[in-house]
């Protein structure tokens, strides 16, 4: 399986927006010397900085796309469908500032921090965040 410490983490926002929500793919691509398998879904929230506890809820999985083997060649990337909801869209959302995302791969409790500065709610009662399954890129 691929680890944290062989992945880097962007995004490609063109997936567009409606509703007050944006979507834009995960992408991780495997920096590593050797071949790692991505496969499922990624642990994302939003976070302070790049060593702080999560804020608000974790994201949801959005299951309509089915889990798949992803292999990865040095270089090579896997995506996966991430949704952000304003913050704005919930009246009763606490809200506050985020540095960015915390990423964990599938199958790993180390993490990746994707600097991204955005707004997200205190309270873990709003779900801001959707993740899709990783495909091949």
């Amino acid at each position: 399986m691929c680890k944290a410490a062989t992945l880097t983490a962007t995004t490609d926002a063109t997936g567009g927006g409606a509703a007050g929500s944006v979507y834009m793919k995960l992408i991780l691509t495997n920096s590593g010397t050797s071949a790692c398998l991505l496969k499922g879904f990624a642990g994302v929230s939003l976070t302070a900085d790049a060593n702080g506890a999560p804020i608000g809820a974790a994201a949801t999985r959005e299951e309509s796309v089915p889990v798949t083997d992803v292999l990865l060649a040095p270089g090579q990337a896997g995506t996966a469908v991430l949704k952000y909801t304003q913050a704005g869209n919930y009246p009763d959302c606490s809200q506050v500032s985020a540095a960015g995302y915390r990423i964990y791969p599938p199958e790993d409790t180390a993490s990746l921090f994707l600097a991204q500065p955005t707004t997200a709610c205190s309270n873990a009662s709003f779900a801001l965040l959707a993740i899709g399954a990783f495909q091949a890129k």
